[in-house]
């Protein structure tokens, strides 16, 4: 698929569009973001509209090589390319899904913050959501044994769409440190799946 059909389909999962690269943590949140989800493409001189501004792909690349050097913990690194529409350069960085995750980025309060990329939004991670990631990392042992907790909760989502940390604690009677535990070993052995929200996460069979 060609940019100029990607930029027709809009934001999403794994595109971003910026116009110029105004802030070095704002940007640094994205990359984070691709970097601990499945990867994407940041296109700069693309407004949020689709429209093509054009960019000057030297000065915008240093922006975004200095975010993934100084502002991303680990650094991450990227692909750059350019391409011409309407005659106007476009700057195409291709951050890859990290092997190291989580990433973290520094944000404006000074705080190193780790983001995930839902939709056409990069939203923060939960503390199950690291707990995933760094599982990931490290390797992960798939034998867990299914127990009086786990199992209150399958047969829950197998009556329900969708259940929150806060309400598996309260039907298994469970601490949220031991819930949360159950929910990235689930997880990862891919018997739920966790959906990301603004405000918080909801796990579903």
């Amino acid at each position: 698929m060609s940019i100029r059909q990607q930029i027709r389909l809009g934001e999403n999962e794994v595109l971003d569009f910026k116009q110029t690269i105004g802030s070095v943590q704002k940007i640094a949140k994205t990359i984070v973001a691709f970097a601990n989800t499945k990867g994407g493409r940041i296109l700069v001189g693309v407004r949020d509209n689709g429209s093509i501004a054009g960019a000057k792909a030297e000065e915008e690349r240093h922006m975004l090589e200095g975010a993934a050097s100084f502002f991303c913990k680990p650094e991450i690194k990227m692909n750059f390319t350019e391409d011409i529409i309407d005659g106007k350069s476009i700057l195409i960085a291709e951050v890859p899904e990290s092997d190291e995750k989580p990433h973290y980025s520094k944000g404006e309060d000074g705080k190193w913050w780790a983001y995930i990329r839902v939709k056409d939004q990069c939203l923060l991670a939960s503390k199950v959501m690291l707990d995933v990631m760094k599982s990931d990392t490290r390797g992960f042992d798939a034998q867990i044994t299914i127990g009086k907790a786990e199992k209150i909760l399958l047969e829950y989502l197998e009556q329900n769409d969708r259940v929150t940390l806060k309400t598996f604690c309260k039907i298994a009677n469970i601490s949220r440190w031991r819930a949360g535990k159950i929910l990235v070993n689930l997880v990862r052995m891919k018997l739920i799946k966790v959906l990301s929200h603004e405000k918080e996460d909801y796990y579903s069979l």
